[in-house]
């Protein structure tokens, strides 16, 4: 599991990233780089990290389904994600 506190910045982020989505696009339409650095660093999309749904973790992440390695593994094996089975050969 991630700290809280670390699962509360990745909210706030994501918050702020919200935000100010328009505002960053029309500043770089413009062009207007000395007004875009003047934004604060969390508007930036780039600082965004995706994480486990579950765990929160932050590495191993399975885009598709929103969770890690780890958690993809263990949900796939008790059959809770349709369509995918443990493959043997």
């Amino acid at each position: 599991m991630a700290k809280k506190s670390i699962e509360a910045r990745q909210r706030k982020r994501e918050k702020l990233v919200a935000k100010f989505a328009t505002k960053r696009a029309a500043l770089k339409e413009a062009g207007e780089w000395s007004l875009l650095d003047k934004l604060p660093k969390n508007t930036s999309k780039v600082r965004l990290r995706n994480r486990c749904a579950l765990t929160g973790r932050p590495r191993g992440f399975v885009r598709q389904f929103g969770v890690c390695r780890i958690q993809f593994r263990d949900l796939a094996s008790e059959g809770k994600i349709p369509g995918v089975t443990k493959s043997s050969w």
